[in-house]
C-alpha cells in the first residue's frame, strides 16, 4: 500500500509500505479521508511520544476492507469511523499507523458505522467533534447568557457551534487568523476579536463571561482566560500547553470561586458525536474547507500551515 510516512523530524514521504493484516477482533479500513490536525504537525516536527518512521492520522473515515478472526464478515464494505484508543495499548495515528496510510487497522469494538448517504469527508470530523462534545459536557455550563471561546481553529469553532446548540445566547470568539475569524462571525459569534487588538481584548474585562473555553493552546491565552473569569465562572481548558506552568495566585482561585475544568480527548463521546454528525444539525461542511488528493500532500500541508490562507480543516483525500 501507499503511506505518507513521517521519516524524520519535519519530513514526510509518500512511500510503499507493508499491507496490514487484521488479527482477531480487528478489522482493516481503506482510508477515505484524514484531517491534518495541529497535533499531527507537532508529531511530524518531532516529539517524545512517537519515533520515526511513523504514520500519523487520527481524524479519519473509511470503508471496512477486511476482518480478522471472530469478526462479522458482513461488516466488509461498511463505511465507518472508529475510536482510536486500543484496548491492547497505543492509539491509531500515533503509536499505531493511522489515516495517513492507504489502509489502517482498527479495533472492531471501537467502530461506528456511517449511513451510505453520509459524506465520508465529513466523517473525518467525527473525532474532533467527539472531543468537543465531551468538553462541553464537562464544562457544565455555568450560565446560558454568554460564553467566550479563545481559539479560532476547528476545535474552537466546533465548540462555538455546540454552545449555540446548547442554548448559550451570545458566544464571543478570540483568534488570530482573518479567514477563521470571518467564518466565526458568519457562524454567529459576536463579538469576534483578533487577539492582537489589545484594546478590544482589554474591553472583554468589562463583560462577565461565566463560561470561558481556552482552545488555542497558548500559555498567554490561558492566563487571559483565568484573568477574565468572573466570580463563580467556569474555565474549560482544552489546549496543549507543553511545558508551560500556571502563574496565578491560588487565593485568586479560592476567593473568586473559579472552576478550572480540564478536558482531554474524546472518551465516551463517540456515539453521540456520530449521531450528531449524521443528523446534519451542524454545518460541518463549513469546518472541512479543503480536500486535497494524497499525491498533492505538500500543497495540503502548506495550506494547513499558512496563517493567512482561507482554510480551516484540510483533509487528505485517499478516494483515488
Amino acid at each position: 500500500m501507499k503511506a505518507l510516512v513521517n521519516t524524520a523530524p519535519g519530513r514526510l514521504e509518500l512511500l510503499d509500505w507493508p499491507f496490514p493484516e487484521p488479527g482477531p477482533g480487528m478489522l482493516r479500513v481503506k482510508t477515505a479521508f484524514c484531517g491534518i490536525c495541529a497535533t499531527d504537525l507537532e508529531m511530524i516536527a518531532g516529539w517524545p511520544r512517537t519515533g520515526f518512521p511513523s504514520i500519523p492520522g487520527h481524524e479519519w473515515s473509511g470503508i471496512i476492507d477486511a476482518v480478522g478472526a471472530g469478526v462479522d464478515g458482513s461488516l466488509v464494505g461498511c463505511r465507518c469511523v472508529a475510536e482510536n484508543i486500543l484496548s491492547t495499548g497505543g492509539e491509531v495515528g500515533f503509536e499505531v499507523p493511522g489515516g495517513y496510510g492507504e489502509f489502517l487497522l482498527a479495533e472492531t469494538a471501537n467502530v461506528y458505522p456511517l449511513p451510505p448517504d453520509f459524506p465520508l469527508y465529513l466523517g473525518a470530523l467525527v473525532e474532533p467533534l467527539a472531543v468537543c462534545l465531551r468538553a462541553v459536557d464537562r464544562l457544565r455550563i455555568a450560565d446560558f447568557r454568554k460564553a467566550l471561546v479563545i481559539g479560532d481553529g476547528p476545535i474552537g469553532l466546533l465548540i462555538l457551534l455546540l454552545l449555540q446548540r446548547a442554548g448559550v445566547a451570545e458566544v464571543a470568539v478570540v483568534g488570530g487568523r482573518p479567514y477563521r475569524l470571518a467564518l466565526a462571525q458568519q457562524l454567529g459569534a459576536a463579538p469576534v476579536l483578533d487577539y492582537r487588538d489589545t484594546d478590544a481584548i482589554q474591553g472583554l474585562s468589562k463583560v462577565d463571561y461565566p463560561n470561558i473555553i481556552e482552545a488555542s493552546g497558548s500559555d498567554q491565552a490561558m492566563q487571559t482566560a483565568f484573568a477574565l473569569a468572573p466570580h463563580g465562572g467556569h474555565v474549560l481548558v482544552m489546549g496543549d500547553y507543553g511545558p508551560a506552568t500556571a502563574g496565578f495566585r491560588w487565593n485568586d482561585l479560592l476567593h473568586r470561586e473559579i472552576e478550572l475544568i480540564g478536558s482531554n480527548a474524546s472518551a465516551g463521546a463517540w456515539q453521540p458525536a456520530v449521531r450528531l454528525a449524521v443528523s446534519g444539525e451542524l454545518p460541518l461542511q463549513r469546518i472541512a474547507t479543503h480536500r486535497i488528493p494524497i499525491q498533492n500532500y505538500p500543497a495540503a500541508f502548506n495550506l494547513a500551515l499558512d496563517a493567512d490562507a482561507p482554510a480551516l480543516r484540510v483533509l487528505l483525500d485517499w478516494e483515488i
